[in-house]
């Protein structure tokens, strides 16, 4: 679901530009593999795309997204076929004059009802399709968001970036590795949604 990690790529490239915490806290961040010499008061970045695509939270609620949508999409496929096929059975009248003048007029006026309807029905599931691609997208950003800035309560940085593209990157088109903290945030929001998982199934 390439489209769907560009769309927050842009999201985030945008908005996500964490200043250091000054209240520092036990995250995280602290278990996962740490790769950067970055020091506090650094500038450093992540690559946003590669954190979407391999973000295991991401992962799942795109897998669950993808399986509501498809059931709706389905849903519309089969009333759509359905209304094709009831069109087709009165025209297939029409053309062998197997129909009176005021019963072809009383069924035509029904088809004409039922198209409107599922005009309208397909708006609406159009509009549900695109409100459950979006509160994804919403989960996912702020889900990165809330663990960059918890992170940073520990690392201290001064600024960090998000980085995404690959001829191009942008906004950091390069940087020193050093500064690169993508594999360190990719694994502590991973150990944290594992943590998260795990907590959610015991209480059940």
């Amino acid at each position: 679901m390439k489209k769907t990690a560009s769309i927050l790529s842009a999201v985030l490239v945008a908005g996500l530009a964490l200043t250091s915490c000054n209240n520092a806290t036990t995250t995280p961040a602290a278990e996962a593999k740490s790769d950067t010499t970055a020091v506090a008061g650094s500038i450093v970045f992540f690559n946003i795309d590669k954190v979407v695509e391999s973000y295991d939270m991401a992962n799942d609620l795109r897998s669950a997204v993808e399986t509501k949508v498809g059931g709706i999409q389905s849903e519309i496929d089969r009333r759509g076929n359905k209304l094709q096929k009831d069109a087709n059975d009165f025209q297939n009248k029409m053309d062998k004059g197997l129909l009176t003048t005021s019963v072809a007029n009383a069924q035509y006026q029904k088809l004409q009802q039922q198209q409107n309807e599922y005009q309208q029905y397909v708006v609406r599931k159009q509009q549900e399709m695109n409100e459950e691609q979006q509160v994804m997208l919403n989960q996912i950003m702020n889900a990165i968001a809330e663990y960059v800035q918890e992170y940073n309560a520990e690392k201290q940085y001064a600024l960090i970036l998000t980085t995404s593209g690959d001829i191009l990157p942008a906004p950091v088109v390069t940087g020193a590795p050093a500064l690169d903290i993508t594999d360190e945030i990719l694994a502590g929001l991973n150990a944290a949604y594992v943590k998260t998982k795990a907590a959610e199934t015991g209480n059940k």
